[in-house]
């Protein structure tokens, strides 16, 4: 793993006065890399929507049942893993290197809490490599760059952007930063995305939202199932589409019909 940020860097860089996704996200997921000040807000969220926590356990597992299928079905041995969050069991390099333990994976986030875990978890196997970057993900050339000292752009490599795009309030500028690491891309190579969206059918999602947007950090943009299509555009779109992150090919022992949740996801290959 690369050395990132200086400790008392990134220590000073750390907000706890304010809310923050990535570790009100933990909080929901049963982690503790948090603050007061974001499991009160990530309580008030869930009292304005209470299977907001749910979400949160649903993308992961997507993460893991995505993963699994690239390396085991897909021949995926390298992976970009944009917008990481804070690491917790099984990330994307426990994943892979599970199935094929020479997988290269590269994690990006400019989150300084993050980095300061990053060293101490984001591990690899003896046989693959795993290093992280200190990035925002509109920095396409420059993660392009530094990416690749660990991946060879020349095989296919899954671009993995799990609830990350969110951030990028501008439509078109989200659409083109996807489009441009896809471009960068070989034939073969796949996208795994997810998103939180907007429904008619699920109004208390846009309160928390919007709730999340007045007093937490940084702040988040809904979408439409159809306009997280969008960003598999070009791409062959794998079944069963763009679904509800637990409706993603679920695992054996799952339930048939999970109720469905607000963070949507799907897998798309370059041809």
């Amino acid at each position: 793993m690369s050395r990132v940020t200086d400790e008392a860097d990134l220590l000073a860089r750390i907000d706890t006065s304010r809310p923050h996704t990535a570790r009100i996200w933990n909080y929901w997921t049963g982690g503790k890399d948090n603050y007061v000040v974001d499991r009160e807000a990530g309580d008030q969220i869930r009292e304005l929507h209470p299977g907001i926590g749910e979400y949160a356990l649903a993308d992961r597992r997507f993460l893991g049942r995505s993963v699994r299928y690239l390396a085991a079905e897909a021949g995926i041995r390298q992976f970009l893993d944009i917008g990481t969050g804070l690491p917790s069991a099984d990330n994307t390099h426990e994943v892979a290197q599970r199935v094929t333990p020479d997988a290269r994976i590269v994690y990006v986030d400019n989150d300084p809490l993050v980095l300061a875990h990053a060293r101490a978890l984001l591990t690899s196997s003896p046989e693959g490599r795993t290093d992280y970057l200190d990035a925002d993900l509109r920095d396409v050339d420059t993660i392009l760059e530094r990416a690749a000292q660990t991946l060879d752009f020349k095989q296919p490599v899954a671009l993995m952007l799990l609830g990350v795009v969110i951030f990028v309030e501008d439509h078109e500028e989200s659409y083109d930063v996807v489009r441009r690491l896809m471009d960068a891309l070989p034939s073969g190579s796949h996208l795994v995305l997810s998103h939180t969206i907007t429904s008619p059918a699920m109004p208390d999602v846009d309160a928390a939202v919007a709730f999340w947007n007045e007093h937490g950090t940084p702040k988040l943009t809904q979408r439409t199932p159809e306009q997280v299509e969008r960003y598999f555009d070009g791409l062959e779109l794998l079944a069963p589409g763009v679904v509800s992150c637990n409706r993603w090919r679920p695992d054996a022992g799952d339930p048939a019909n999970p109720d469905e949740v607000a963070m949507f996801g799907g897998v798309g290959r370059k041809r």
